[in-house]
């Protein structure tokens, strides 16, 4: 049977597990894989492995509980080997690599922060920052709603005011989370976020990126944010070479 990649960390690490519970139902048990001073969290791979709601949840508990003692290189879900000698020779052939990002992200956890404009406040701001749209609209209200043509025109003096402010905000929320990071990783674009970043910060301080998402959210009352977090520094490490990913 082909074996399950949760994460990596240290060998001496006090956190590894006695009979933790992993994917699969019924539940798979935990083990290691060690080779180059080094520890893998595997279990076996279920058949047909596909990223159900639970076994999602239980990728993201094995790392949970093995993060509380110390620091683990977390594996994406679906990472899968061959065996655990191939694990146990990956780690071999590639501890240097692991051991350097294991210092790099000790004590460090991922925020993942998305911004998106809610739809009213940010037309109520674009018009009342912009002097000639305000002008236009307060025309076409004077006049009942004003031409088709007039609509029209300020149907797209809108859309490209709107759009300009998209752009200025993903600046402005960089501008003001960078300072408060360790690193920052661009997520896969997705439709409707004008911003959607991770952040690494030390565990310890993230009081800092948090507040600074405060402050913005105060600030500009038309950016809507959606912050996951902390997570294990998942868009901070480079998977394991020998691990496949479940389609």
């Amino acid at each position: 049977m082909s074996t399950y990649v949760y994460g990596i960390t240290a060998a001496d690490h006090p956190g590894l597990p006695e009979g933790m519970e992993g994917i699969g139902r019924p539940a798979l048990t935990v083990r290691t894989a060690t080779g180059g001073g080094l520890a893998a969290l595997v279990s076996d791979a279920p058949e047909n492995l596909r990223p159900k709601r639970r076994d999602l949840l239980a990728h993201q508990n094995v790392l949970a509980e093995a993060g509380g003692g110390g620091t683990v290189l977390p594996m994406r879900f679906g990472s899968v080997a061959t065996d655990d000698d191939a694990v146990a020779a990956t780690l071999e052939e590639h501890a240097d690599h692991y051991q350097e990002r294991l210092a790099a992200l000790r004590d460090r956890v991922e925020y993942n922060v998305k911004v998106q404009h809610d739809e009213e406040a940010v037309l109520r701001t674009v018009v009342a920052d912009q002097p000639e749209l305000r002008a236009q609209v307060e025309h076409n209200r004077a006049t009942g709603g004003g031409t088709h043509e007039d609509k029209m025109r300020l149907g797209e003096t809108v859309a490209k005011a709107v759009q300009q402010r998209e752009a200025e905000d993903g600046e402005l929320v960089l501008a003001q989370l960078e300072p408060h990071a360790d690193a920052i990783s661009p997520a896969p674009d997705t439709t409707g976020w004008i911003t959607n970043l991770s952040f690494l910060v030390d565990r310890s301080s993230s009081e800092h990126l948090l507040g600074a998402i405060e402050q913005l959210r105060k600030a500009h009352p038309h950016l809507v944010f959606r912050v996951n977090g902390p997570l294990p520094p998942y868009s901070f490490v480079d998977q394991a070479p020998a691990a496949t990913t479940a389609e």
